[in-house]
C-alpha cells in the first residue's frame, strides 16, 4: 500500500527511515548472495523549487512517496544515513550538483538521458508524482532503460561555465553591433566597416549627431564587452594548462586554446567514453 508522506522534510526523512529499514533484514541461505548492494530504489522527479520522489522496496512495491525542496540541505536531511539506495533522476539544470551530493552520501545515482527516455516525455499521465514513479520502476527493472549519462565533475562544470559565459558576451556584442549599424542605416547614414575590436572607436566618431543620445550608450557597451571577452580569453589560456590534452589539440593548424579547452570539457575530459574516434563526431553532431 502506498503511504502518503508529508512534504515537511523532517517528517519525510523519518518515514523514509522506516521504509528503508524494512529492506535491511538479512536474507537466509543463497538468497543473501543475490541481494543487490542497495536497500531501496528511488525515483526523483526534479523541479526547480520542489522535487517529488517515489521509493520502491526490492520487490518493486511503492513504500513511500513525497516531495522535498530542491536544496542541498533538504536532500541531506532526506537521504543522509538511510543506507545505500539506487536513486534515478533525469538530466537537467539541477542534476549535476544533486547527483554529486547524493553520491557523496553513499548512494548509487543514475542520471537518465531525457532525450532517450520517451516513456516520460511522451506519457499521457504527465505529472511529477507519475514521473517519479516511472523513474523508480525503470531503475528497479534495469538501469540500461534510463540510458544513464555520466555527470561532469564540479571543476569541469565551472571551467565549462567560463566558456559559456564568454559565448554569451560574444553573442550580446554581435547583437548590439548589428542593431547599431541597422539604426544608423535607417536614417540614411552608414558606419565605416571595421572589426569588432575597433568598432566602438570608429562608431563613436561616425555616429550621426541626432542618434548619439540613443546609440553612444550601446557603443560604450560594445567596448566594455570587448574588454570582458579579452579577459575571458586570458582565463581560457590559463585553464588550458590544467588540461594536458589541450596541448596536443592545439598543434592542429587553426586550433587555439578556446577550441581545445571547449572540446575537452564538452567530452567531460574522459576519452574512455568512446571506443572509436568516429563516435566523437557523432556525439558532437558532426
Amino acid at each position: 500500500m502506498t503511504k502518503t508522506i508529508s512534504t515537511t522534510v523532517t517528517t519525510t526523512a523519518t518515514d523514509l527511515d522506516v521504509a528503508t529499514e524494512r529492506q535491511r533484514e538479512p536474507a537466509d541461505g543463497d538468497a543473501a548472495s543475490l541481494t543487490p548492494p542497495y536497500h531501496a530504489v528511488v525515483g526523483l522527479d526534479v523541479g526547480d523549487r520542489q522535487s517529488h520522489y517515489c521509493v520502491l522496496d526490492l520487490q518493486g512495491d511503492v513504500v513511500a512517496e513525497g516531495a522535498v525542496k530542491t536544496t542541498e540541505a533538504s536532500l541531506r536531511v532526506l537521504f543522509e544515513g538511510k543506507g545505500r539506495m539506487r536513486i534515478a533522476l533525469e538530466a537537467g539544470t539541477h542534476s549535476p550538483w544533486m547527483s554529486r551530493s547524493l553520491i557523496a552520501l553513499g548512494h548509487e545515482v543514475l542520471v537518465a538521458n531525457p532525450r532517450k527516455l520517451r516513456l516520460i516525455a511522451e506519457s499521457d499521465a504527465k505529472h511529477d508524482r507519475a514521473d517519479a514513479r516511472l523513474l523508480a520502476r525503470l531503475a528497479h527493472v534495469g538501469p540500461a532503460l534510463l540510458s544513464p549519462i555520466r555527470p561532469r565533475s564540479a571543476q569541469t562544470q565551472i571551467d565549462l561555465a567560463l566558456i559559456r559565459a564568454r559565448e554569451v558576451a560574444v553573442q550580446t556584442r554581435t547583437k548590439i553591433v548589428n542593431a547599431v549599424r541597422g539604426m544608423v542605416k535607417s536614417t540614411g547614414h552608414r558606419l565605416p566597416a571595421s572589426p569588432t575590436l575597433t568598432f566602438a572607436r570608429k562608431a563613436t566618431d561616425a555616429c550621426p549627431e541626432a542618434l548619439q543620445s540613443a546609440l553612444l550608450p550601446l557603443i560604450r557597451l560594445v567596448q566594455t564587452l570587448t574588454d570582458d571577452i579579452a579577459a575571458y580569453d586570458r582565463l581560457v589560456v590559463e585553464n588550458a594548462r590544467a588540461y594536458p590534452e589541450t596541448q596536443a589539440i592545439q598543434t592542429i593548424h587553426g586550433v587555439g586554446a578556446l577550441t581545445a579547452v571547449a572540446f575537452v570539457l564538452v567530452l567531460n575530459n574522459d576519452r574512455s567514453r568512446f571506443t572509436r574516434s568516429r563516435d566523437v563526431g557523432c556525439y558532437l553532431g558532426l
